[in-house]
């Protein structure tokens, strides 16, 4: 037998799966917006855990704890969502970034609904570190953005 008959074996046989240079810009982007927003939102939560605990006692601590996680949990989500559909189609990335939006703000709904009549948690103070920390994630998130220098096509004119 020839050499071009033969099997592959050993490495050739191995095949490299084509890079996905998409799925790699958004899982650099994800993990630059993670490393980012981590400590800005933890700041956030403890800050708004502080406010609550001096203006309103317990409950008011309770609720902002409560808040900040949802929050936080919510802005990872985010995260998840970016580097789970980093490899597809770019339009349904869109999709995927677009059902997830509307996920969290139901979720977050549901939350606000379910705990507002709760005598242990102080609504308000669930309601502005959510809506604090929420902000400063995303906040840093663009900063992570502005920092990374992903090429960007801008159509012409």
């Amino acid at each position: 037998m020839s050499e071009a008959s033969e099997p592959a074996t050993g490495e050739q046989a191995v095949q490299a799966e084509p890079v996905n240079p998409h799925a790699e810009v958004v899982r650099r982007l994800a993990s630059a917006m993670l490393r980012t927003a981590v400590w800005p939102g933890v700041a956030t939560v403890v800050v708004g855990a502080i406010v609550a605990t001096v203006l309103v006692g317990v409950p008011g601590l309770v609720g902002a704890l409560i808040g900040g996680v949802v929050a936080f949990g919510s802005s990872l989500l985010t995260i998840w969502l970016m580097r789970f559909s980093g490899g597809m189609n770019p339009q349904f990335v869109m999709v995927v970034a677009l059902g997830g939006y509307v996920g969290k703000m139901l979720v977050l709904l549901v939350v606000m609904t379910l705990l507002g009549g709760v005598d242990a948690i102080h609504r308000e103070s669930l309601a502005f570190t959510m809506l604090a920390t929420v902000m400063v994630w995303a906040g840093a998130e663009v900063v992570a953005f502005k920092r990374t220098r992903i090429p960007t096509i801008i159509p012409g004119n």
